[in-house]
């Protein structure tokens, strides 16, 4: 099995890993009601997605 020949410097190994970030969370605008929704999901607030009623609201 190959083993590195030379230790990988804290320099170069934090240089690598530069690019492994978490990034927010996108978030969009529902076009019906304008709630803050994350994209291609059903909106809770209204229950439209993409122009179309796809849950039904519970009668009180």
């Amino acid at each position: 099995m190959a083993v590195p020949f030379r230790r990988v410097s804290k320099t170069r190994k934090r240089m690598r890993r530069t690019h492994y970030k978490i990034d927010a969370n996108e978030t969009t605008k529902c076009p019906n009601c304008g709630a803050i929704i994350k994209p291609h999901r059903v909106c809770k607030e209204c229950g439209y997605y993409k122009g179309k009623k796809v849950l039904k609201e519970e009668q009180e």
